[in-house]
């Protein structure tokens, strides 16, 4: 098993994994360059687990942004019955997608 953390991104924390790539509500970082996190809310492997009360002090995570752009579309419908009103509205989210490429 890979080593894991709980981090702190603007208010909103994620529970990562070494390794893997996640996608998230889009946060201020350049597009292929790497970005620290030091707001480590917990650090853990198969053997041991440390957590912070609230943060650790020395514990840091280094993430490899990928790419900044928008997300999934997501589309709804209105209707109201018998007035023929019928619109189709939608919007894409704004994300960040990242790989996780250390934890100290």
């Amino acid at each position: 098993m890979a080593k894991f953390a709980i981090i702190q991104i603007e208010g909103a924390q994620y529970n990562i994994i070494e390794g893997k790539t996640y996608e998230v509500p889009k946060f201020i970082a350049e597009a292929g360059k790497a970005f620290s996190v030091k707001e480590v809310l917990a650090v853990g492997d198969e053997k041991s687990f440390e957590f912070g009360k609230p943060m650790l002090d020395k514990a840091v995570v280094t993430l490899d942004i990928v790419e900044q752009g928008k997300g999934e579309k997501v589309s709804t419908n209105q209707f109201r019955a018998k007035s023929r009103y019928r619109r189709s509205i939608g919007h894409r989210k704004e994300v960040t997608k990242f790989v996780v490429k250390s934890i100290k």
